[in-house]
């Protein structure tokens, strides 16, 4: 009985966030209330509070479902000071594009965050953690971009830390403008051939494969 309660509960965490990804996109975050989700999920505004503590803690949990595979590529980035960090960064980029292009839920999730959300007092915490988790990712880029540079014997032509939020704001642009147009440009294509040129205008094109001898 227990563990049936248990799975119960996960199951109406997980109706309540899917609800909450609709209702929000719908309506937008600010334009949006308990009720509304809880009748979207089949359920009462007490079964929302026994899982959330407010519609903030509710965000971002929603927001956790597609963003936290992304944050733990990037927390790995430049750890490793013998690997190359440059294609760790590009292929997290390029996964992110694709996750966005291709997954409706991220898709979804990504317009709710990016276009449907006011930083009013009941959602303060919302603003937090965009402010977290944009300067964790901005810290890591730096490092992998630091680390990469060090490896090729070429110093940035900017600091590091400006080369992160440059990486960060091309990334973030491209995808707040593929949303609201996605028949404008291929994001993943698009996106990608940004990418490289922005790498190789910081001085880093991937290495090359050593060329083999021959014979």
């Amino acid at each position: 009985m227990v563990r049936r309660t248990r799975e119960e509960a996960l199951a109406t965490r997980q109706r309540l966030l899917d609800a909450a990804e609709v209702v929000f996109h719908t309506r937008g975050v600010a334009g949006t209330s308990l009720h509304d989700i809880a009748q979207q999920a089949g359920t009462t505004r007490g079964a929302i509070y026994w899982h959330f503590k407010d519609k903030a803690d509710l965000f971002n949990a929603m927001m956790d479902r597609v963003t936290l595979p992304l944050e733990a590529t990037f927390a790995e980035v430049g750890r490793d000071p013998e690997a190359d960090p440059v294609p760790a960064i590009r292929r997290a980029i390029v996964d992110a594009l694709k996750q966005t292009a291709n997954d409706d839920r991220t898709r979804r999730v990504f317009a709710v965050a990016t276009h449907k959300v006011e930083y009013v007092d009941e959602v303060q915490a919302i603003r937090q953690r965009h402010l977290r988790i944009r300067g964790d990712c901005i810290d890591n880029m730096a490092r992998g971009l630091r680390l990469a540079a060090r490896q090729r014997g070429t110093p940035l032509p900017v600091p590091a830390a400006t080369a992160a939020h440059g990486l960060h704001a091309l990334v973030d642009g491209l995808i707040k403008n593929w949303l609201l147009a996605p028949d404008g440009f291929d994001l993943v294509r698009g996106g990608a051939r940004a990418i490289d040129t922005y790498l190789l205008g910081l001085g880093l094109a991937p290495a090359a494969a050593p060329k083999k001898k021959g014979r």
